[in-house]
């Protein structure tokens, strides 16, 4: 297995909701992902991300397939204006 998580930092952290939302939307999606999970900050601090991303994926190859898939590429598109930062870290399994 091959994980992929990302950290995302909003702009405005009332977003949150609807961000992780719309992220969860790509499950069953995109045939190289196996698993998503997308949570959402309930412990905000000085320290905080506002919603995170893990993926889950066969290889890296289907990391590499995933990033390039139209529909992650819409969600790219959409969730631009609401970041402020991320954070990724990618590993075998």
């Amino acid at each position: 297995m091959y994980t992929h998580i990302v950290l995302f930092t909003l702009k405005d952290p009332a977003d949150a909701e609807r961000v992780a939302t719309q992220i969860r939307a790509l499950e069953a999606q995109i045939p190289s992902l196996k698993s998503i999970e997308v949570g959402v900050d309930d412990a905000p601090s000085h320290r905080s991300a506002h919603v995170s991303l893990i993926t889950r994926h066969d290889d890296p190859a289907g990391l590499a397939a995933y990033a390039i898939h139209p529909v992650h590429q819409a969600l790219l598109t959409w969730v631009k204006p609401y970041v402020q930062a991320t954070q990724k870290v990618d590993y075998a399994s």
